[in-house]
This record gives C-alpha cells, structure tokens and sequence, in this order.
C-alpha cells in the first residue's frame, strides 16, 4: 500500500514539510514517485517517520536520531549500542535541566528583588546588562 505524503504524513505524525526535510538530510531514503513526481510512501517510510517523531519527542538530536535509525533498521544491532545512546542522551537532559533550574533560581531572586513599580531602578535589567544587583549603571 501506497500513500500520498498529506497521508502518510497524518499516519506519520509528522508535517509533509517535516517529511520532506528528513528526506532531504537522508534520515529517510528517497521515496518512489509518481509519473508526476508526487512522492508516494509505503508502510515502511510511514514507520520510519514516526520513528523520527517519537525520537524528536524524546528530545534525541538529528545525529543521535540518525545513529538510533540505524540501529534500528541493523537486526544485527547490539542494544547496548543503543543503550550507550539513550543514556548520553538522559545525561545531557540533566545538565540542561540543572543549568534550566539555576537560571530559574536567579530569575525569582531578580523577580523577588525588583520593586515593580513606576521608578525607573530595575534589579532585573541591571543583571541583563552585566551589573550586580543593587549596583548603578556605568
């Protein structure tokens, strides 16, 4: 069976835009087209589209997502080549989610520091131009 990319993009979860663009990177192969060049898509570039989605769900990058395709099409994969993957992957969402959680800190520290009234002295624009709190503009 056969589908056109508006169908297979809603079997897919994935916008025709976006399937056009994994195609073009070769994170899928080149699909068969029609006389007209309209691209025609089977169950298989269906799979591997959704593939591509639930992995950018999970937040994996375009060079991880390609590593894992192709883990995924080798039956002959080890899974701890997939497992070293998925791991690096959880390692680099907590240093984000640290680093996310130290900019949230300091941001409630400027919010709870700043009067938020008509006056024109502002803890939080004195940080953003590189001033410590509390200090005046140079």
């Amino acid at each position: 069976m056969t589908f056109n990319i508006g169908e297979a993009a809603r079997r897919s979860g994935v916008s025709a835009k976006m399937a056009r663009h994994y195609e073009s990177l070769g994170l899928l192969p080149e699909v068969n087209r029609t006389e007209a060049g309209y691209r025609l898509y089977s169950d298989k570039e269906v799979h591997t589209l959704r593939f591509i989605r639930r992995s950018r769900d999970l937040g994996f990058s375009m060079a991880e997502i390609t590593e894992l395709l192709k883990l995924w099409q080798n039956r002959g994969r080890s899974s701890a080549d997939v497992r070293r993957i998925a791991a690096k992957h959880v390692a680099d969402l907590d240093q984000r989610m640290q680093e996310m959680e130290a900019m949230r800190k300091t941001l409630k520290h400027l919010i709870h520091c700043c009067q938020g009234d008509h006056r024109p002295d502002c803890p939080i624009l004195d940080e953003l131009q590189g001033h410590r709190t509390g200090s005046s503009p140079v």
